[in-house]
C-alpha cells in the first residue's frame, strides 16, 4: 500500500509531476513548466497540507485552479507564479467568500501543479482529488458537469495583469467564452472556476488523483533504478493494456482555435512491426488505430510512454524517430454513463464510433 500523504513537499513535487503526466493523456501542459512553478513555490512558502476528499465538512468552499490554453504555446509562454495567485484572488474576492481548499480540475503535468502553486501562495490545504482523473481539452469535460455544478463564475488572468470574470448561462458557453478570450491572451491563461462546496466536491470529484500521480512517478522512478520495464509498472498500476510499441515516423500538428490538434503515425516495432498506429488528438489523445482499426478511445486513457524511461510523452512534445509504447486505461467509471460520453465521448470529438473501452 502506497503511504498516505499528509502533505506536499518539494521533494514529491517530481514524483506527483512524472505521475501527472502519464494520466494527463498526452495532456495536461509540460511538467516541467508545472515542476519549475511548483519548486520555486513550495521553496518560499513550505509544504502544502493535502486534505482527503472524503474529509471535507459540507460547507467547505473548495476552488479548482488550472491553465487553459494549447499546450504548444505553453512552452514558450511560461506562466508566471502571480498570475497563479491573480485567477485564485480574482474568483475569491468575486465570490466574497473566504476560501478553505484548492482543488485541481484535472490530471496534467501543469495542472496537477498549478494548484500546488495556488495553495501553497494562499497558505491552505490541497485536496486529494481532481475533477476528471485524466485531462480532456474543454473545460465543461469534468464530472461536476454531470452533478449539475456550475463551471461560472470563473476568473481568467493572464500573464500581463489582465483578468475578468465570466458567468455564463451553461457550462459549455463557458468553454466558448473563456476559450476566445484565451486567444486574445496568447493562446494560454489561468483560469478559476467551478468553485463548490466540500458536499459537491465529495460527490463529485475524482478521489486521491495527486497520491495516484505520485505513486505513479515513484513506480517509474524505481523501475529504472532497478533496471526493470517501468512501463509494465504503469500498466499495471493503472489495470489498463498495452496498445502498441513503435516509432514516431510523422506528426502533423497545428494550433487551431485555441487547441493543439493533429495526429501522429507509428511504425510499430517488436511484436507489432509490419503494422502502423495512428494517434489522433486535441490537446489529448482521443482514437487509437492500429492497422485502420480503432483500439481505445476516449473517455478511456490513451497514453504515449518511452519506451526506455516509461515518461510520459505529451501531444506537444511528439517528435520524429521517438520509440514510444502506447498503453489505454480505463477512465473513471462515472465517464461510461450515457451522459459522461455525450460530454467527451467519440462523437462529441466528431469521430462516428461508440466509445471502445478498456476493461478494468
Amino acid at each position: 500500500m502506497p503511504e498516505i500523504k499528509t502533505e506536499i513537499t518539494e521533494h514529491d513535487l517530481d514524483d506527483i509531476a512524472r505521475g501527472a503526466a502519464i494520466l494527463g493523456t498526452g495532456g495536461g501542459g509540460d511538467p516541467y513548466i508545472g515542476r519549475l512553478l511548483a519548486h520555486s513555490a513550495v521553496r518560499e512558502h513550505g509544504s502544502v497540507p493535502l486534505a482527503k476528499l472524503s474529509d471535507l465538512d459540507d460547507d467547505a468552499v473548495v476552488l479548482p485552479v488550472a491553465m487553459m490554453g494549447a499546450p504548444t504555446v505553453m512552452v514558450e509562454k511560461l506562466p508566471s507564479a502571480e498570475q497563479v495567485g491573480l485567477a485564485a484572488r480574482t474568483l475569491a474576492t468575486y465570490l466574497g467568500k473566504e476560501l478553505t481548499h484548492i482543488a485541481c480540475a484535472e490530471a496534467g503535468g501543469v495542472n496537477s501543479l498549478i494548484p500546488v502553486v495556488a495553495a501553497a501562495q494562499l497558505g491552505l490545504p490541497l485536496v486529494d482529488a481532481d475533477g476528471m482523473g485524466r485531462a480532456f481539452p474543454e473545460l465543461q469535460m469534468v464530472l461536476p458537469t454531470l452533478y449539475g455544478i456550475r463551471a461560472t463564475p470563473m476568473s481568467i488572468a493572464d500573464e500581463k495583469g489582465n483578468r475578468g470574470v465570466l458567468d455564463t448561462v451553461d457550462n459549455h458557453w463557458a468553454e466558448r467564452l473563456a476559450r476566445s478570450a484565451t486567444i486574445d491572451m496568447g493562446c494560454s491563461a489561468m483560469i478559476s472556476n467551478y468553485a463548490m462546496s466540500g458536499a459537491q466536491a465529495r460527490e463529485s470529484m475524482v478521489p486521491g488523483t495527486l497520491t495516484l500521480c505520485a505513486e505513479l512517478g515513484a513506480l517509474v522512478r524505481q523501475a529504472r533504478e532497478a533496471h526493470e520495464n517501468p512501463v509494465d509498472r504503469v500498466v499495471a498500476r493503472l489495470r489498463g493494456r498495452t496498445l502498441f510499441s513503435g516509432k514516431v515516423v510523422d506528426v502533423a500538428r497545428r494550433t487551431v482555435t485555441g487547441f493543439a490538434r493533429g495526429e501522429a503515425r507509428l511504425s510499430g516495432m517488436d511484436g507489432d512491426t509490419g503494422s502502423e498506429m495512428v494517434l489522433r488528438f486535441q490537446n489529448e489523445h482521443l482514437v487509437a488505430e492500429v492497422d485502420g482499426e480503432v483500439r481505445a478511445s476516449v473517455p478511456d486513457l490513451i497514453c504515449t510512454l518511452d519506451r526506455e524511461s516509461g515518461e510520459a510523452v505529451t501531444t506537444e512534445g511528439l517528435r520524429y524517430g521517438q520509440r514510444v509504447t502506447v498503453i489505454a486505461a480505463p477512465a473513471d467509471p462515472r465517464w461510461h454513463s450515457p451522459e459522461g460520453i455525450a460530454l467527451a465521448g467519440p462523437r462529441y470529438f466528431g469521430y462516428d464510433l461508440d466509445p471502445i473501452g478498456v476493461a478494468g
